[in-house]
């Protein structure tokens, strides 16, 4: 067999197109929920407590060659005037979209498996024996007692 062949064997098999049809679903989904926790749930939160901008939520570990005298007012401007920073609000907007992708997964995996149970066993009831097997038996009986 080629290998052109087998690899065509490879691709059409359900399992690979499967992961590619949940790798796009994913990529897409991801990109909503990315939206939802930057746009939607982070800002609400970050008004609460006394208007913080998670997204500009950093601290400086190095200035760059170019520091203001207040210091920078966003991350980009810190990133832009060659600071080191380590984005803390950015880090925690990424957990909360895994917590929310997570939790996703989770009831689908949970949907699905709902759905996979097996039924409890049945215990068999005995069949009743044929009229054949009862006249045999009889037979039997009534020999044995002669």
């Amino acid at each position: 067999m080629s290998i052109k062949q087998e690899f065509k064997e490879f691709i059409m098999r359900g399992n690979v197109i499967d992961l590619a049809v949940g790798m796009v679903v994913g990529t897409a989904f991801s990109g909503i929920v990315k939206s939802l926790v930057d746009d939607v749930i982070m800002p609400p939160i970050g008004l609460i407590l006394g208007g913080v901008d998670f997204s500009n939520l950093f601290l400086t570990l190095k200035d760059g060659a170019d520091k203001p005298e207040a210091g920078y007012a966003t991350l980009e401007a810190a990133k832009a005037a060659g600071a080191v920073t380590m984005n803390v609000g950015l880090f925690i907007n990424t957990i909360i979209s895994f917590l929310i992708v997570a939790s996703a997964i989770f009831c689908v995996i949970k949907a699905i498996n709902s759905m996979k149970k097996e039924p409890a066993p049945v215990e068999e009831v005995p069949a009743e024996p044929s009229e054949e097997i009862l006249l045999l038996r009889e037979i039997r009986d009534s020999l044995s007692k002669k």
